[in-house]
């Protein structure tokens, strides 16, 4: 396991807030003669169902109870089951015993599975009073637990180690706890904009007046946090920022970027990762606190250390893909994996393309000629071609009522398999996937990955999808990764990694130690049919589609131009060198050969990825 970063002390205590509860039973069935057992009943439903106000609208005091339950149970946790335990008692004559089962929550939903149980009891009492002809509950804070007083209430709060960093495939701190500072305004301190603006331009230069105040006017009546910005931005305008009308300061901890220049997609969900590893690990309290009293202890853990959690990107690798898409003037992705590990190396797109999300890792575009390694793999899989069968390349040819042209109409003739592959020749592979079966494509995409669901912890994906098309235009279509084929940046590289892998699909990863779970466990390819792939597409970078890129040692790869409707067709390259595998899209490129030229430029600067800490 990789060695802890220690920066600071351990902090403790976060407030659980959640209420979703299910009653289990009641013994108030048994008791006889009007009572209010049945309002009583009704109560504990209620409060079972979480609907508080009702619950508080059947007691003395519809007013106290509201604020007192509203308080006290959704910071608590969830009530697992609620049943009165006195079945031969009346509560309009002595308090009925009320046992509650808590099941203790988190400060907000896990965001990757779910934490470990923790529950606790507590015993309390409730009776019932005639108010006129109504029964009502007598409110009281003992309905929750007999030792609560006035004015008290449950808290629970869980110990998390804190100190825990994510740190990248080298060793070095990627994420860390700090404190942080947020700079807050007033509802009303539209004034406060520009100077605050001003002030923390240095740590945030994104930020304006203008800004701060279509913020403000997003969320009126409430206050406003312009940015939280750590010990070393803030403390030199610290009391200027306290001088301005309407600004408070606030502090709090935050999992902090250490180098703030990075950036990535892909950084977004290990947060959600990170809290769940210290959750499993994480201590807990739950305590009934009363006025000017110690407070009672109802259960609770203590905290386990975490291990600092190892990625597998590669900061140098990730710049130089940032880097290359940056310089694109069209949305551009770059996504590169390790093959003998499956982990994740770089997650990279410009601001061209954050403008629609994150389609490096879930974006689905046609991949265009980049597909007809599958539908090249297919072929020799099922013996309809052999590697060194002669193919024809006419500039058009009409399959299965479908006319497939060649880009600008080229024409090679009858030359070999491998030729046509390298020189991307649509009108061979339209031929070649007239002879395969409906499934054929699908499948042999799964092998490597196209077209599979995964779960991993820290990333959310979606691959890609390969339709199973009958003989026909459909077919043809596919077969050059047109028509209903749908691939992301990231099911490509996934693809290409696999076929690096030796044909068997990596289960993408990361956080070392976490590989992701797929929704199935295909076989992987033929090793014939691997080493033909491989030798098509280093004979594409040599003499074909890709020579921009021959500088790259080892390099074997695919160029696309996927058609796009009325639009300019997208780029593609993809392929693998050494233990890096990668996909490039340029969107709108309208040719591959931008995604090649990009390509080069990234491989030629990113090197091979380092071994892993202990590795």
């Amino acid at each position: 396991m990789h060695r802890r970063h220690r920066t600071r002390s351990a902090t403790t205590g976060l407030t659980a807030a959640a209420l979703a509860v299910a009653l289990v039973g009641t013994g108030c069935a048994a008791i006889t003669g009007d009572t209010g057992s049945d309002e009583l009943q009704q109560f504990i439903d209620e409060l079972s169902r979480g609907n508080l106000t009702a619950a508080a609208a059947l007691t003395t005091d519809p007013e106290t109870a509201e604020a007192r339950l509203t308080e006290t149970i959704p910071a608590f946790g969830t009530i697992g089951s609620a049943a009165t335990t006195g079945s031969d008692r009346r509560p309009d004559k002595d308090p009925v015993p009320l046992e509650i089962t808590w099941d203790l929550a988190f400060s907000t939903e896990p965001p990757q599975g779910e934490g470990p149980e923790r529950s606790v009891t507590t015993a309390g009492e409730a009776r019932t009073v005639k108010e006129g002809d109504q029964w009502r509950v007598e409110w009281a804070p003992t309905i929750l637990d007999t030792r609560l007083a006035p004015g008290g209430t449950l808290r629970f709060a869980e110990d998390l180690d804190w100190d825990t960093s994510i740190v990248d495939r080298t060793g070095a701190p990627l994420m860390q706890w700090t404190p942080v500072t947020a700079v807050t305004l007033a509802p009303d301190a539209t004034d406060a904009a520009d100077p605050v603006a001003g002030l923390v331009s240095g740590a945030a230069p994104t930020i304006t007046g203008q800004s701060i105040r279509d913020g403000m006017a997003e969320n009126p009546g409430q206050p406003y946090t312009v940015v939280a910005l750590r010990p070393e931005d803030i403390d030199p305008i610290r009391d200027q920022l306290a001088g301005i009308d309407g600004v408070t300061l606030p502090e709090s901890g935050r999992l902090i970027q250490v180098d703030r220049e990075l950036r990535s997609p892909g950084f977004h969900e290990l947060e959600g990762a990170w809290l769940t590893a210290l959750r499993e690990a994480g201590g807990w309290s739950a305590t009934l606190v009363n006025p000017d009293a110690e407070p009672v202890e109802l259960g609770g853990a203590p905290r386990g250390e975490v291990d600092d959690l190892v990625t597998t990107y590669q900061p140098s690798i990730q710049r130089e893909a940032q880097r290359a898409v940056d310089a694109s003037g069209r949305a551009a992705s770059i996504v590169a994996i390790q093959p003998s590990t499956g982990g994740v190396l770089a997650v990279a797109q410009n601001s061209a393309a954050d403008a629609q999300g994150p389609v490096s890792l879930q974006g689905q575009f046609p991949p265009g000629s980049t597909f007809k390694t599958v539908t090249t793999a297919a072929a020799l899989d099922a013996g309809v071609v052999g590697p060194d069968e002669v193919v024809p390349c006419p500039a058009q040819i009409t399959v299965s009522g479908r006319t497939i042209p060649n880009d600008d109409d080229f024409a090679l003739g009858e030359v070999p398999l491998r030729t046509a592959f390298a020189r991307s020749c649509n009108t061979s592979q339209a031929v070649i996937s007239d002879r395969l079966e409906p499934s054929a494509m699908k499948d042999t995409a799964a092998r490597l990955g196209l077209g599979v669901d995964f779960t991993t912890p820290g990333l959310t994906t979606i691959t890609g999808n390969v339709p199973v098309t009958e003989q026909g235009p459909a077919r043809v279509e596919a077969a050059i990764g047109q028509g209903e084929v749908l691939a992301s940046p990231f099911g490509m590289a996934l693809l290409e990694a696999s076929l690096a892998n030796g044909g068997r699909m990596v289960l993408p990863m990361v956080i070392d130690g976490m590989p992701a779970v797929a929704d199935q466990s295909p076989e992987p390819l033929p090793e014939d049919v691997v080493s033909t792939l491989r030798g098509f597409m280093e004979e594409t970078v040599r003499s074909g589609t890709a020579t921009a890129a021959s500088s790259i040692p080892g390099l074997g790869g695919k160029t696309g131009t996927a058609e796009v409707g009325d639009g300019p067709a997208h780029g593609w390259f993809v392929g693998s060198t050494g233990d890096l595998a990668f996909a490039v899209l340029i969107e709108g490129a309208d040719s591959s050969g931008p995604a090649v030229t990009m390509a080069a430029d990234f491989l030629g600067s990113a090197g091979q990825p380092a071994p892993m800490p202990g590795g």
